[in-house]
């Protein structure tokens, strides 16, 4: 069988991602039809391009199966999975208000927009990293939606989308210094204008100024830790997932750390932040999603 990966990436997905361990193209369920219906003819038109054999299952995700072994193959990790799940009695806590399935909501920070006197007109293109940064500029620019978005991940690309913003590039690596190198790579000699939040921890600007193109900054919103009246106090052998480094500082201002807890990291940027004493899991990939199915394993 050709190598799943090399069909898919012409594609660029953003609702589909692609599981290599389990052959199969995960479909997030958080969007209406009329954003991934596209994406699935898409997919399923290169594969039987391609002759590779596939069917839908009932999350309607894609699973690609080319022989009967690997079809039962399939069925019994779902079985499993879904098992896996059943058995669950450790509570997931995820620190934002995402609505994930089979996790629990507690936010443990707060957006604050900056307002800013904003002219985009002399800037080729913007980058995010956020979808917050895009939430803030969306109410302060309608503007923004008329320039090419160049977006860090796949869960920042459905937002533009969401607000009728311009995609014109995805980030492959989904880490701040690889995606400028990227964007330094593809889009020479442009001028771009990053919009951020207040602290970063990636030095994209200063990537892409040192490689032929000019960058600015625009800084529309600020992260901010909640402060609640008593120390919150969660169930033994809880799971935390952290998605940044703002969830690790605000977490540790309102909840003592049990040894009985574990930890589940977005990825590797954010894990280099977690107190010396701690060592978290690393998801598979940068989206809450996988956060989660991290902790069910880590959990079953």
């Amino acid at each position: 069988m050709q190598k799943i990966q090399n069909i898919l990436e012409p594609l660029n997905l953003i609702y589909y991602a692609y599981d290599e361990k389990k052959n199969l193209l995960i479909l997030d369920k958080n969007w209406a039809s009329e954003y991934t219906y596209p994406e699935l003819i898409k997919v399923t038109h290169a594969l039987s391009k391609k002759h590779i054999h596939f069917f839908i299952d009932e999350n309607k995700s894609i699973v690609i199966a080319d022989s009967d072994t690997l079809l039962k193959k399939i069925k019994r990790y779902f079985r499993s999975m879904i098992a896996n799940i059943n058995n669950i009695r450790m509570p997931i806590y995820i620190l934002s208000d995402k609505k994930v399935k089979w996790a629990k909501n507690l936010p443990v920070f707060d957006i604050e927009p900056i307002p800013q006197d904003i002219d985009l007109s002399s800037y080729d293109a913007l980058i995010f990293t956020s979808k917050n940064a895009l939430y803030a500029l969306d109410t302060m620019d309608k503007t923004w939606k008329k320039k090419p978005a160049y977006v860090i991940a796949p869960e920042t690309a459905k937002i533009v989308k969401h607000l009728g913003g311009n995609l014109k590039f995805v980030g492959k690596e989904k880490h701040g210094e690889q995606f400028a190198l990227e964007i330094a790579e593809k889009f020479k000699h442009q001028k771009l204008l990053y919009v951020r939040a207040s602290k970063v921890i990636s030095n994209i600007t200063d990537i892409l100024n040192t490689n032929s193109i000019l960058c600015d900054e625009l800084i529309i919103y600020k992260t901010v830790c909640k402060h609640f009246d008593k120390k919150v106090k969660l169930p033994k052998n809880s799971t935390i997932i952290f998605s940044s480094p703002s969830t690790i500082e605000c977490f540790f201002k309102n909840i003592s750390w049990d040894e009985s807890f574990k930890a589940i990291s977005i990825g590797h940027t954010t894990a280099y932040h977690f107190p010396k004493n701690i060592t978290p899991v690393i998801s598979d990939t940068t989206s809450l999603e996988s956060c989660v199915k991290k902790a069910i394993e880590l959990n079953s």
